[in-house]
């Protein structure tokens, strides 16, 4: 399926992170990172027009010796987003990481609510690489490479005690009752706290006897990679996400890891779309879209279109019943894309990547193929009951 894409090149402002605030307005985030590259770390929010071009709105330098964005959730009713941002290193040595931040968007301007730190003081190469909001908006996890903080929104306020895994953490995504944490090695599936502990402002108690006070998130599921999938060399999974209108449905994408051999030409890397059945843990569906990992997932809020990027530069959309693809934007970037994200609508796609780019991609309207499907099902329909008319007069004969 064709569809109209335009990319948009942003002076000395490599992207790492995207959402949107609303149907038409983005907000970016990145930069040249805690290196003295001269390249400063901010938050851009862009109109977005009809015609996919883009109007700077705000920009948001952050502070001297911050690094740049890495990841970032929208609160969509309130205009309020969190991201991941560490602080200057002498700070994040004296265990003073402000890591999590919360920013309003008010008035056409950004600005700065709430921080807290949720990363291990003494990993100075460890940052935010997972924000993640929950569908009520009233939950954020913010996670590191192998520890996870589960908040209240948007008061940083933390929920549970710090979840530490023993792989690396790449994604997590919400359902209404539980979480699902995608390591390098397995799905982790923790069920949510009632509804009466969510808020840590109902706890009367103080300091160390309030944090003691938090309740451990009970692990449901401990869910390892199909065999279609990890076959003989293993595969990690890279993003999870639940159907937003269906959480017994969850998609997950993997990359193989290719087996190391002295005789023989390693494997080339495969990468995998996966359907999962939550009641039952079986993987209903698993696709393969190509020989290069892939870096980047989302779902659209409809929860009809699935979209990736791919290390080979690529930008694809697929079907998110079938795993049939849509879509495929080849060389969309010139470096791998980092984030895919559709708008609330999921009439709109953006991929950004560090290479200083970004891609507005007009979504295909779905029903254009269904409409298509069903003219074809009618034609194919009405050729067979002619067939079988023509066939009947012959036997007549």
């Amino acid at each position: 399926m064709r569809t109209q894409h335009t990319p948009h090149f942003l002076t000395a402002f490599p992207v790492y992170c995207a959402a949107f605030l609303s149907p038409t307005r983005l907000v970016l985030g990145g930069g040249g990172g805690a290196a003295k590259t001269g390249i400063k770390n901010k938050l851009r929010v862009y109109d977005v027009a009809d015609n996919r071009t883009i109007t700077l709105v705000d920009e948001l330098q952050l502070d001297p010796g911050d690094d740049a964005p890495m990841s970032i959730a929208v609160d969509l009713e309130t205009g309020t987003l969190a991201c991941g941002v560490n602080s200057p290193e002498d700070k994040m040595k004296a265990g003073e990481n402000q890591n999590c931040r919360v920013f309003s968007f008010k008035e056409q301007k950004l600005g700065l609510l709430q921080t807290c730190g949720t990363l291990v003081a003494t990993e100075l190469d460890d940052f935010q690489r997972v924000t993640v909001l929950s569908p009520n908006g009233k939950l954020l996890v913010a996670a590191g490479t192998t520890s996870l903080q589960l908040l209240s929104f948007p008061s940083l306020a933390p929920v549970a005690p710090v979840i530490n895994t023993d792989k690396e953490i790449y994604d997590v995504t919400f359902s209404q009752n539980s979480i699902v944490v995608a390591t390098t090695d397995n799905l982790l599936v923790y069920a949510l706290p009632s509804e009466d502990k969510e808020s840590p402002s109902k706890n009367k108690k103080k300091g160390k006897q309030k944090a003691a006070a938090l309740s451990e998130l009970e692990l449901l599921q401990t869910v390892d990679s199909p065999a279609a999938v990890s076959g003989s060399t293993g595969s990690t999974f890279r993003a999870a996400r639940f159907h937003p209108e269906n959480s017994e449905i969850l998609y997950t994408i993997s990359n193989t890891v290719p087996g190391r051999s002295r005789t023989r030409k390693a494997a080339p890397r495969q990468a995998y779309v996966c359907k999962w059945n939550t009641k039952t843990w079986a993987a209903d569906k698993v696709r393969k879209v190509g020989d290069k990992g892939l870096t980047c997932f989302d779902v659209s809020a409809d929860g009809n279109l699935l979209a990736f990027g791919s290390s080979d530069c690529s930008v694809g959309i697929m079907d998110a019943s079938t795993l049939s693809p849509q879509v495929t934007i080849l060389k969309a970037h010139e470096f791998p894309p980092t984030t895919v994200k559709f708008n609330s609508t999921s009439r709109l796609l953006v991929s950004a990547s560090a290479d200083n780019s970004v891609r507005i991609i007009s979504v295909p309207d779905s029903t254009e193929k269904s409409s298509w499907g069903m003219v074809l099902l009618i034609i194919i329909t009405f050729l067979i009951a002619l067939l079988a008319f023509f066939m009947a007069q012959q036997m007549q004969q």
